[in-house]
């Protein structure tokens, strides 16, 4: 058997989401994929390359209401599903609920846990241990629909940087729950469980006000907001009027004589810096809007306190 998908996602997971589909042989009725702008999708570009409808909108709500002429795009393509594979733009009901068998959502987490659009940085910055990824039946909330496939037994090891811990462990973790999720729909199988509320956390997304380093934190939960918020937003300090984003961190035990913030040793090409119980070594940095480059080559001295 097959299901006609409507696909909607985004770059390199959507376009192994893609292939994986075909190769079950699903058919791919449309593909959803970020407008045309800045650096090329691959999700859009291996669509074209298969002759896939392809659609490129910006949104599909308008003050806070479907856009009539997109829900009539997408009721046109017959899907019996709509897969969404790591999609940031909300999707209308008329949209979400409109195929046979609903909608699957991918969710980089283990739902209830971490629902939101940054769940990725801030299972680090709170100090998670495990990880995991759900597909789920997406409803009126956010990502609180029932649960079809889950995968957990991700640790989340010290060095972990939200980068790592996605394209290393969950991306590919949630190509295969995807799939498997859409063979379950395909056989009947499929036997979505409720999430269980008690469990449920929601964080926002992680911007400017998250990512400030206050140096009075203790040094591990500056580590984990250095890793958390890397490679995007990256964390910050102040270097006078100059912006000092921190990368590629890893927390050391024993503290320095100096105040926190202040940069104790450049040693191997990275920042030594103190803070409150112990220190942080800091292996890249981007000054303003400049590129990210070696800590130890971005003149940074030694006795140097960042606000």
């Amino acid at each position: 058997m097959a299901v006609r998908i409507a696909l909607f996602g985004q770059a390199a997971f959507g376009k192994e989401v893609l292939e994986r589909l075909v190769g079950a042989g699903h058919q791919i009725v449309g593909v959803y994929a970020p407008p045309e702008g800045g650096r090329p999708d691959p999700l859009a570009e291996e669509a074209e390359k298969r002759g896939l409808p392809l659609f490129r909108h910006r949104r599909m709500r308008r003050k806070g209401r479907a856009i009539p002429e997109l829900v009539d795009e997408h009721a046109a393509l017959e899907a019996e599903l709509n897969v969404l594979a790591y999609v940031t733009m909300i999707l209308p009901p008329e949209v979400i609920d409109s195929p046979r068998h609903g909608s699957l959502c991918f969710h980089p987490s283990l739902l209830p846990r971490f629902r939101g659009g940054a769940a990725i940085p801030w299972q680090i910055i709170l100090g998670e241990k495990e990880s995991g990824v759900t597909v789920f039946q997406p409803d009126a909330g956010i990502d609180t629909g029932p649960i079809v496939v889950q995968k957990g037994g991700v640790e989340i090891g010290p060095t972990a940087t939200a980068a790592t811990l996605y394209y290393q462990h969950l991306y590919l973790l949630g190509v295969e729950a995807l799939s498997e999720a859409v063979a379950l729909v395909d056989r009947g199988e499929a036997r979505p469980r409720p999430q269980d509320e008690t469990q449920a956390s929601f964080q926002g997304l992680v911007d400017d006000a998250v990512a400030r380093i206050d140096w009075s934190r203790p040094f591990e939960e500056l580590d984990r907001l250095i890793r958390g918020c890397d490679p995007q937003p990256g964390a910050f300090a102040r270097r006078e009027a100059a912006t000092v984003r921190c990368f590629d961190a890893v927390a050391l035990e024993g503290m320095a004589d100096a105040p926190a913030g202040t940069i104790v040793a450049i040693e191997g090409g990275r920042l030594i810096i103190a803070a409150e119980g112990g220190r942080i070594s800091v292996g890249r940095v981007r000054i303003d809007d400049g590129k990210k480059i070696a800590a130890g080559e971005a003149g940074l001295a030694v006795g140097e306190r960042l606000g």
